[in-house]
């Protein structure tokens, strides 16, 4: 927390604005579409939230086609799910972690083939790296598929001095309580068509009929965001500059203090891109002695908590019948990232002791590698 959210609960509970909506909900909803350079804004109760009524308003239903990214938490693909569609996934490339143009071209041109092309293309924003969105966005524009970007991790982040989150037709926050900054929980679906995100609205708003009783045409949902937690965010959002400045110095220690480790590689950032370095994160090379396992059980026995990189979609068990298309043929990037690759600790507020700690604990659990390497 900054120690400024406090004046905006108090003022929600002053002037009784306690349920959902309220003058700190439009007030977040403003702030947020001008720091990143939009039309309009909704805040909701989730990201998945946002990317549900993305789709809702791209007219995606059952058995329709929805393209995504692999390599990402499974909330980017449930809303295809809850929508009846189907989702087809597609393979990272090495250069940002990111979907691929190339596995994204090919899917595009066999689904072109069977008259059979996608409602929308989900593409991710991995850790907070933008993806090769030139590319990717040329490819569907191409075939006049619209673009949602899942930009949870990544506000804050820019892609050729544009903020992430604002290249495809709709972009998606999520304000976690992991996330760069924080709601508690919530999200923001944000746009520059502003009709669209007014039909958002009212579908995130029940889809009360505008009658002077309670009339309903249409299916619709209980996503508003409630005004005390969007006074949370607004106090959020004015220290988001400085959490990626932490963040950004969190990763460049890291990667300063661990170039002498070779068998280390870090998640690289694509040139034209500024990553907010949501979460720090590396892969060990293939020949290395180092295993991603013994590296996180070393850091737990030292209780510093690291996990492995996402599984991707296309080998979760919900999603076992889902076609995939990998970035080249026999070379599944998303795959073997995950087999190699480690995510570290990484929060905006970590301190410079534990942030050494977790630095020596990857040293010595390397060099023992290496060592019993040799003694075998």
């Amino acid at each position: 927390m900054t120690g400024q959210e406090e004046a905006y609960i108090e003022e929600a509970f002053r002037t009784n604005w306690i349920a959902p909506l309220g003058p700190n909900v439009d007030a977040f909803e403003k702030e947020v579409a001008e720091h990143v350079g939009v039309k309009a804004a909704l805040a909701v109760q989730s990201g998945t939230a946002a990317i549900h009524l993305a789709l809702e308003l791209l007219g995606v239903g059952k058995d329709d086609i929805v393209f995504c990214s692999s390599l990402t938490f499974v909330a980017s693909a449930n809303p295809i799910l809850y929508q009846g569609a189907i989702p087809v996934f597609i393979d990272s490339e090495p250069d940002t972690w990111n979907m691929s143009p190339e596995a994204l071209e090919r899917a595009l041109k066999e689904a072109a083939q069977l008259n059979r092309l996608p409602k929308a293309i989900i593409i991710v924003h991995l850790y907070g790296q933008p993806a090769k969105m030139n590319a990717l966005k040329q490819i569907a524009d191409q075939y006049e598929v619209p673009i949602i970007e899942d930009a949870a991790e990544s506000l804050g982040s820019m892609y050729e001095l544009k903020a992430s989150g604002t290249h495809g037709a709709f972009g998606v926050y999520s304000f976690n309580g992991n996330k760069i900054i924080t709601t508690s929980g919530g999200g923001m679906i944000v746009s520059n068509n502003e009709i669209a995100i007014e039909r958002a609205r009212f579908f995130a708003t029940q889809a009360k009929d505008p009658a002077p009783y309670y009339q309903h045409s249409l299916k619709g949902y209980n996503y508003r965001m409630s005004n005390v937690l969007a006074g949370v965010g607004r106090a959020q959002l004015k220290v988001l500059d400085e959490r990626v400045a932490a963040r950004r110095a969190v990763y460049q220690r890291y990667e300063q203090a661990l170039k002498e480790l070779h068998d280390l590689v870090m998640m690289p950032e694509l040139q034209g891109t500024r990553s907010n370095r949501w979460l720090t994160a590396f892969t060990i090379k293939r020949e290395s002695s180092l295993v991603p396992d013994d590296l996180i059980h070393a850091l737990d026995a030292e209780q510093i908590e690291s996990r492995r990189v996402w599984k991707p979609l296309h080998l979760q068990p919900l999603f076992k019948d889902a076609a995939y298309y990998p970035h080249r043929e026999g070379e599944d990037i998303a795959a073997d990232l995950f087999k190699r690759g480690v995510c570290l600790p990484s929060g905006s507020s970590l301190q410079l002791e534990d942030q050494h700690r977790v630095i020596e604990v990857i040293r010595h659990t390397a060099q023992f590698a290496v060592l019993n390497k040799k003694v075998l």
